[in-house]
């Protein structure tokens, strides 16, 4: 049952791919795993949906649920015979029982977790697969007739191309227009900061002003706001021609890694983009991104994505959406915005705090299941009670991605461990029981 794990190899220096694999099944047997919420009738019920389909169960075990400890997970096997009939049965368990299933054979010989980086280098194996734009662009573009524009854009698509972690990032010198185009984004919006935007991003404005360059005048560059935001929270900036996969750009989060872009929208329409730029990712990302507590309410998104099916990355990024993107969040008797979108957004920062959109409490469970406009100011927004409180529901939301481990990051290593060995999970006690002997120590002499 316990899953097989390929260690990364070494060859020339350079890591191989990394899988994790349910070991390999006898030929002529389907198997799979599924969980339960203890309690009494559960396994009956359970059993009762195989029992229905005149499925003879070859082999049934169980044991404590690694992900939940008020689940048990049940290993079972069938005849290969029977493989429709358990399809049925599979989406029982789902529908009628809550049940969490993971298959590991199905007419194949090994079911396979989605490849994820296991180390803050591995982001350079796909920082550069782009979907879209880079520098090309599409033919509703404001620049795409523009070909001085179309000229500088590829020279930013180039510095993004040739990034590998851990060199400086390049200096931009933006020209008189581009920085016109930034002082107008940046004067209407910081007029709507004080009345409209969360108090985190408002403690942090000032000290980018002051520390990174922050000015009407002048864009600062990425490698000053890295620098910035590694000595606040240990995030920093990384340089991208384009936009990513949801799968590739959550990754990134899990590192506290940014994937941002350098180019700028084009002089025509400063208040419009039709996707992120650096003044969407400045002035609506990096403020939050300085505050700990939303920092590891970004990273929790990130790392609920590493190796989860591909349903649930959908899911993710539609929970980042209405989050980290458009998310609204109390402050007191007030409603404020913290979502990158909203603040990068003279229209939109304006409009979500009238009474012309509806509004919902977070609970991700709904939230990941919202189809959402992109082209359009968005007709509802979801409210975070804190930052505090919507990271402890993503988190509970995490544990419901169906996964045969689970994940830890190593700040000391900048790597991701996979629990799955009891030297694993014994060296991470002892990381715990470190943290709380500091802790202790510090309130006995706070008395």
């Amino acid at each position: 049952m316990d899953a097989g794990f390929r260690k990364p190899s070494l060859d020339n220096g350079v890591q191989s791919s990394m899988y994790l694999e349910e070991e390999t099944n006898k030929v002529g047997v389907v198997s799979c795993i599924f969980s339960l919420k203890e309690g009494v009738g559960s396994l009956a019920k359970a059993l009762r949906l195989f029992e229905e389909k005149n499925i003879n169960l070859t082999h049934i075990e169980s044991r404590p649920s690694r992900l939940n400890k008020k689940e048990f997970e049940f290993f079972i096997s069938v005849d290969n015979s029977c493989a429709k009939a358990l399809d049925e049965v599979i989406e029982g368990l789902r529908t009628q029982i809550s049940g969490h299933v993971h298959e590991l054979s199905r007419d194949k010989t090994k079911d396979t977790v989605p490849w994820f980086p296991v180390t803050i280098h591995d982001l350079d194996r796909f920082a550069n697969q782009i979907l879209s734009y880079g520098s090309e662009l599409d033919a509703d573009h404001p620049g795409f007739t523009d070909p001085v524009y179309r000229a500088r854009r590829k020279e930013f698509a180039d510095i993004a191309y040739n990034y590998r972690h851990g060199q400086v990032i390049p200096k931009v010198e933006y020209t008189e227009e581009e920085k016109d185009t930034w002082g107008k984004v940046f004067k209407e919006l910081k007029t709507l900061y004080p009345t409209h935007a969360c108090r985190e991003h408002n403690r942090v404005f000032p000290l980018l002003e002051k520390y990174c360059g922050y000015r009407q005048d002048n864009i600062p560059q990425l490698e000053d706001v890295s620098n910035f935001l590694q000595s606040c929270t240990g995030f920093r900036l990384r340089p991208v021609a384009g936009l990513l996969s949801s799968r590739d750009f959550l990754a990134g989060l899990a590192f506290r890694v940014f994937h941002s872009t350098q180019y700028i929208r084009h002089s025509s329409k400063p208040m419009y983009t039709p996707e992120p730029d650096i003044c969407h990712e400045l002035l609506g990302h990096v403020p939050l991104f300085a505050d700990p507590s939303f920092a590891q309410f970004s990273q929790e998104i990130g790392l609920a994505s590493l190796g989860a099916p591909d349903e649930y990355i959908e899911k993710l990024a539609t929970v980042y959406w209405f989050t980290v993107e458009f998310g609204l969040c109390k402050q007191g008797s007030e409603i404020k915005a913290y979502g990158a979108g909203l603040l990068s957004s003279f229209g939109e920062l304006q409009y979500c705090l009238t009474e012309k959109p509806q509004l919902y409490p977070f609970e991700p469970e709904k939230t990941c299941v919202q189809k959402y406009p992109i082209t359009e100011f968005q007709p509802l927004y979801f409210v975070a009670e804190s930052f505090e409180d919507a990271k402890e529901k993503v988190r509970k939301f995490a544990a419901t991605i169906p996964k045969p481990f689970s994940l830890r990051y190593n700040p000391y290593t900048q790597s991701i461990e996979v629990l799955d060995s009891t030297q694993q999970l014994r060296n991470l006690s002892e990381s715990i029981s470190g943290e709380m002997g500091i802790l202790c120590n510090a309130l006995r002499k706070m008395k």
